[in-house]
């Protein structure tokens, strides 16, 4: 799999998810087996730039090549401009969204609801290609709905553009993330087009990981949501497609060690108020999925301590009560 010049070393990375693939989460998964990442959507809006969490998002420092950053919008130039804004802070390819279905994002007729418009999809994706000489790819969905399915249209135009790279997500726009995502449009896209593609949705495990790439045909591979408290997923799919085993699960040592790491991490990033609050979410996801949670003891312990470590205001206390709870749970 390669974008550019830019050759990933495994088939398996982050899918762009706003409000989750921050940097210290980007920096994390790379760490543990993430071929690829892509930053959180950020706005083309150029007046948004230099909001608190634009800085945030577009904060690059320290990270591994390539550095992929997403921008959503709806203005052809304004697209282009901010494609240029961001290759000039740091940016090695710029990738388009076209696949959120959030409501806040498709009422400005941004995300997923442009696939509605497959001119105006043409007029974007020129602008940013002409825009910048770094690579330019794009994430979509397979359209607006089970009977509104264009992706084979939106590829055609993509690959006819100069996109370098198409991510689709095996469900419609009206589907949001309902329901289970399904692999035919994806194998429909990848035998019309040559650009190299990634398939996105549902893979969740290596054997899932491995059934999509040889159902869809797919390059590669964006893991999104089964990273949610499982930054190991990378690693896993890596080490099951290059040898048809299984690693174990990390043991509580490992687990223990990577959580507190990367909560540390948001509280530096964020500082300590704010970092906090985006942590609550981290650490839900991190314990109900533990896989050292096995018998009915931890889980009452986990239920007990849950509320208080999901309610903390302080940091050094959030850390703390966390670092209590997983000694009980271990």
């Amino acid at each position: 799999m390669q974008i550019g010049q830019w050759k990933w070393s495994g088939l398996a990375g982050l899918a762009p998810m706003a409000g989750v693939t921050d940097r210290p989460f980007r920096q994390l998964c790379n760490t543990l087996g993430a071929a690829y990442t892509v930053s959180e959507m950020v706005t083309s809006n150029p007046e948004l730039r230099h909001t608190k969490k634009s800085r945030w998002r577009s904060d690059h420092r320290g990270e591994s090549e390539p550095i992929a950053v997403q921008i959503v919008g709806t203005d052809p130039e304004v697209m282009a401009d901010a494609a240029r804004y961001n290759r000039d802070i740091g940016a090695q390819i710029v990738d388009i969204n076209m696949g959120c279905p959030a409501k806040k994002v498709c009422k400005k007729m941004a995300g997923s609801a442009l696939l509605a418009d497959p001119k105006l999809v043409e007029r974007i994706l020129t602008a940013v290609v002409n825009a910048v000489e770094i690579p330019v790819t794009l994430k979509i969905r397979t359209g607006l709905s089970a009977t509104h399915n264009n992706a084979v249209e939106i590829a055609t135009i993509a690959e006819h553009c100069g996109i370098q790279a198409l991510a689709i997500h095996g469900r419609s726009r009206a589907q949001k993330y309902k329901g289970y995502a399904e692999y035919n449009s994806i194998r429909q896209v990848k035998k019309a087009v040559n650009i190299p593609i990634l398939a996105n949705g549902d893979i969740n495990t290596p054997e899932k990981a491995k059934m999509v790439l040889k159902e869809t045909g797919a390059d590669g591979l964006l893991i999104g949501r089964a990273a949610h408290g499982n930054p190991w997923v990378f690693q896993q799919i890596h080490h099951y497609l290059a040898t048809g085993k299984h690693l174990p699960p990390p043991d509580s040592e490992t687990f223990s060690r990577v959580m507190l790491g990367h909560i540390q991490a948001l509280h530096e990033f964020y500082g300590p108020d704010n970092g906090v609050r985006i942590a609550r979410k981290h650490i839900n996801w991190y314990l109900h999925g533990y896989a050292g949670v096995k018998n009915p003891l931890s889980v009452e312990i986990l239920a007990a301590n849950m509320r208080k470590l999901l309610t903390i205001e302080d940091a050094s206390l959030q850390l703390n009560e966390l670092q209590q709870c997983l000694r009980k749970i271990a």
